[in-house]
C-alpha cells in the first residue's frame, strides 16, 4: 500500500502545475512523514522548472537558499550587482536572520529522464529514489563544527521557526544567476513539546492500549505471588523436617526401656 502512494506521489510531481507560479514546494506527505520537523523541511526538487532557461551547450547547478521569516524584504536579494549568486553562509546571516544563506548546492534533475517509478515500488531502491526527487533542508548536525569542512554547509534549522526557500538556476562556467523562482510560501519547523505538557493520562489511551495493560498487570501479580510463595515454603521446610525429627528421637529415647541393676 505504502509502494502505491509513492508511486501516485511522483506521477503527481511529473507535472509542473501551473499554480505553483514555480516555487519550492514542501515534499507531499506520501513522500516525507513527519515533516517539516524540529530542525528539518523536506522539499521537492525543482523539476521541469528551468528547462526554458537552459542551453543545451552549457552546464548549469541549482543553489538553495534559506532565510527565516523575519528577515526584511530589503535583504531577501541573492544575487549581487554582477548578477552573481550569493555566497552568504548560515553563520555570516545568524542561520537567516539577516537574510538568505546558500544552504546547498546540486546537479539540475533531469526532466526528461527522472527516476523509474517502478523502482518506486521496491524497498531496497525506494530510498536512493526519494533522495532523488527531494533535498532536506538542515540535514548536515556536523558541518558547523568541522574546520576541514569546505563545501556548502546545510546545517540543522531552529525549532518553532517560520522559513521560506528558493532555487537559483546558476550557469556553471560563467557563474551567472539565469533564473530563480520565487520565494516558497513560510514553511514552519515543529515546536519542541515541554515534558510537562506531554499528556499521559490513561484517558487518552486507546481502549485496546487499557485491556493490554490490565491483563499485564494482572500476570504481574499472580507471577510475583506465586515466586513468593515458592520462596516462603522453600525457606520453611528444613526447619519443619527438623524440629519433627527431634520431636520423634526424643519419643523414641522415652519409650525405651532402661536396664534393670541386678540385685545380686
Amino acid at each position: 500500500m505504502c509502494s502505491l502512494w509513492v508511486v501516485l506521489a511522483f506521477c503527481c510531481l511529473g507535472e509542473l502545475r501551473a499554480d505553483q507560479n514555480l516555487k519550492p514546494q514542501i515534499a507531499a506527505p506520501q513522500l516525507a512523514t513527519n515533516n517539516p520537523t524540529l530542525t528539518t523541511v523536506a522539499l521537492e526538487k525543482p523539476f521541469c522548472m528551468f528547462d526554458s532557461s537552459m542551453s543545451p551547450k552549457k552546464s548549469y547547478v541549482i543553489y538553495l537558499y534559506a532565510m527565516k521569516e523575519s528577515a526584511s524584504a530589503i535583504s531577501s536579494l541573492v544575487t549581487d550587482n554582477s548578477s552573481k549568486p550569493l555566497d552568504s553562509t548560515f553563520q555570516q546571516t545568524s542561520g537567516g536572520q539577516l537574510g538568505p544563506y546558500k544552504a546547498a548546492l546540486f546537479d539540475v534533475p533531469n526532466c526528461a529522464s527522472p527516476p523509474k517509478l517502478a523502482d518506486a515500488g521496491d524497498v531496497n531502491k525506494v530510498s536512493d529514489v526519494l533522495k532523488q526527487y527531494l533535498f532536506r533542508v538542515g540535514d548536515d548536525a556536523t558541518c558547523l563544527y568541522d574546520p576541514n569542512f569546505l563545501a556548502v554547509c546545510n546545517p540543522p534549522l531552529a525549532p518553532d521557526t517560520t522559513y521560506r526557500f528558493k532555487y537559483v538556476l546558476v550557469e556553471s562556467t560563467e557563474g551567472i544567476v539565469k533564473d530563480q523562482t520565487l520565494w516558497s510560501d513560510p514553511i514552519k519547523t515543529r515546536r519542541v513539546k515541554l515534558p510537562l505538557k506531554i499528556d499521559t493520562w490513561p484517558g487518552r489511551r486507546s481502549g485496546s492500549m487499557i485491556v493490554i495493560t490490565s491483563i499485564q498487570s494482572v500476570l504481574v501479580f499472580f507471577l510475583l505471588a506465586g515466586l513468593l510463595a515458592s520462596v516462603s515454603s522453600a525457606v520453611m521446610r528444613p526447619v519443619n523436617s527438623s524440629a519433627e525429627t527431634r520431636h520423634v528421637s526424643q519419643t523414641i529415647q522415652q519409650s525405651e526401656p532402661r536396664p534393670q541393676l541386678s540385685s545380686e
